[in-house]
């Protein structure tokens, strides 16, 4: 007779998977074995800190800021009180001064100033008259007058004694002014020395009287100047 065994209660049917089981459990022992550490106690040494207890802190001083007091409002604006003025103010009345139709208008008559302005001889409009050119054409007043200069000059002329025997010689600038009654006046000299400037001076000053320049039909001053040459021979 066969004795018939339950295939659950069979053990070596799960044989592998014990086995499995159980070497994993002996190798999980034995990693743990050999990663464990110990660590000593002496060296971590702990000291107690000793915190005294201070009483005395230093508690800063505070200055107490005195604050200004606040300025005092301003006083209140006086009342101003309108008087109503009863007085009557006229009324100025301003007339036109337009002038009507019937009304005559006064022509005035307005007087030109003779204006004592020097005219330059080279553009006044009528040159002055050296005696002996009265007879002259107008356009050739201007020449004439300059050839009567020239020939006075040449007449009058006196070289000085002194100035000969320094051997002074040079040329002299002589302006003077025809004024408006025909005089000669403002002689005024500049040269190389004293005595041909005095020469020069005495020799316009023999100029005779003239008709006087007029600009635009009035007589005026005109300014006149020539060189006078001194030079030894």
């Amino acid at each position: 007779m066969q004795s018939k065994k339950n295939p659950k209660a069979d053990l070596r049917k799960n044989s592998s998977l014990y086995f499995a089981i159980g070497l994993c459990t002996v190798m999980f022992i034995a990693w743990q074995s050999i990663e464990w550490k110990t660590y000593d106690k002496s060296m971590y040494g702990y000291e107690a800190l000793d915190v005294e207890d201070n009483d005395d802190e230093l508690v800063p001083l505070t200055e107490q800021i005195k604050t200004p007091p606040p300025p005092p409002p301003p006083p209140a604006p006086e009342i101003i009180e309108v008087v109503e003025d009863e007085e009557e103010v006229e009324e100025t009345v301003i007339e036109s001064t337009e002038t009507t139709q019937e009304e005559i208008i006064e022509e005035v008559e307005v007087m030109e100033e003779e204006l004592d302005v020097d005219v330059p001889f080279a553009i006044i409009e009528d040159v002055p008259l050296f005696p002996g050119c009265e007879r002259v054409k107008k356009s050739e007043r201007r020449k004439c007058f300059q050839e009567k200069i020239q020939r006075h000059i040449a007449k009058n002329f006196r070289y000085p004694e002194i100035a000969q025997e320094m051997g002074i010689q040079g040329r002299v600038y002589v302006q003077f002014i025809i004024s408006k009654d025909g005089s000669i006046t403002g002689i005024r000299t500049r040269g190389p020395d004293k005595n041909l400037e005095k020469e020069a001076n005495r020799i316009i000053s023999k100029l005779p009287q003239m008709t006087p320049g007029k600009q635009r039909g009035r007589p005026v001053r005109v300014p006149f100047s020539i060189p006078i040459t001194f030079r030894l021979q």
